[in-house]
């Protein structure tokens, strides 16, 4: 089924082919009390989080930072202080 949204991140408007029926498309769109995993067991995260966000995968990577690699960084970098350096 082709489902268009609009990216929470960026406002723009992405369409995807993704393999739902109409009758799961219909009870998340109603507020389902069920947790999107359960409404569509089959699909990836990357395509659950497109159905709940419009957030796509590149916008994921580019604009969601990993805590892990974002420590990291902070690790390899904690010696770059100007002010250290006195």
């Amino acid at each position: 089924m082709l489902i268009t949204k609009r990216s929470m991140i960026t406002g723009r408007t992405h369409s995807r082919e993704i393999e739902v029926t109409p009758a799961q498309l219909s009870e998340f769109n109603q507020g389902s009390r069920r947790l999107i995993q359960e409404i569509f067991p089959d699909l990836t995260a990357a395509e659950r989080e497109f159905i709940k966000t419009g957030i796509t995968s590149d916008e994921w990577d580019e604009f969601i930072k990993d805590p892990d690699e974002e420590e990291e960084w902070a690790d390899n970098n904690a010696n770059l202080n100007p002010e250290d350096e006195q």
